[in-house]
């Protein structure tokens, strides 16, 4: 068995990851992927040379280099497929809820920041779901759920943009600072939640360490829209609003488009 160690620099979030998952998926010679997301690493398990998983990485226009490729005789670890299940329903069904409630408090309130935040929690339950297919895993199934979750994604934020410019270019009223506040906060204590839980598994499995970083970035989201909320109190503008709303659907379109890149070209 070979260990090959990989330098991706441009590889900073868990989209960065999926994209390399499938664009490595269906190479018979690969026996695991190692991914270290904070050091900017991946490691490949593999037989045989390493030429087609290289030309495959560097590929993705991700900053890569292979920094050097070894003989191992370090085991394959098996995870513990059960536990990581039931924790990734768990992670799932509160970013689900909380999908759900910001999205109808969005429009209540006339809050795009909250809609937007919304979208986020849906980007998170799809790589959720796409973790859970990863657990024993079908990759091939799991490819074509990635495709049409980017589909998916893509038309959000489309519909996401067109909402901001009618509110930008129309009437509307001040959205409901207090309202766009405690969702918020809700909303980052059930982010908090889901990265206890992920922490406490202490799983070195990729797609787990991915779905940390991920709910890690989404407390950033959370705290965004709650500075976006005072900013709405203090100039009774709906301008913070909308500025953080266009944000946060910029990240959803950018994720989703690259997924669909990659998808399209398998």
């Amino acid at each position: 068995m070979n260990k090959s160690i990989y330098k991706i620099a441009k590889m900073d979030c868990p989209s960065e990851e999926q994209l390399i998952r499938l664009k490595l998926n269906g190479i018979e010679q690969i026996q695991q992927l190692n991914f270290d997301i904070p050091n900017r690493k991946l490691e490949v398990f593999h037989s045989g040379d390493t030429n087609l998983i290289t030309d495959k990485i560097n590929s993705l226009n991700l900053d890569s280099s292979l920094e050097k490729t070894e003989i191992t005789s370090e085991s394959i670890k098996q995870s513990d497929d059960t536990q990581q299940r039931k924790l990734l329903w768990q992670v799932l069904g509160i970013n689900a809820f909380f999908f759900a409630l910001e999205m109808v408090t969005g429009f209540v309130s006339n809050s795009m920041g909250l809609v937007a935040d919304s979208l986020d929690m849906l980007a998170d339950s799809i790589v959720y779901a796409l973790a859970l297919f990863a657990v024993g895993g079908a990759m091939a199934r799991k490819n074509n759920i990635a495709k049409m979750s980017g589909y998916f994604q893509l038309l959000l934020a489309i519909l996401g943009f067109i909402e901001v410019l009618r509110r930008f270019l129309g009437f509307t009223e001040v959205p409901a600072f207090q309202t766009m506040i405690i969702i918020s906060l809700l909303a980052l204590v059930g982010n908090v939640i889901c990265l206890y839980l992920l922490q406490k598994s202490k799983s070195k499995e990729a797609h787990m360490q991915a779905s940390m970083i991920f709910t890690s970035n989404d407390v950033v989201v959370n705290i965004g829209v709650i500075v976006a909320g005072m900013l709405v109190y203090f100039t009774n503008s709906k301008i913070p609003d909308l500025v953080i709303g266009v944000l946060v659907f910029a990240v959803v379109g950018k994720g989703a488009l690259r997924i669909l890149k990659l998808s399209n070209e398998k």
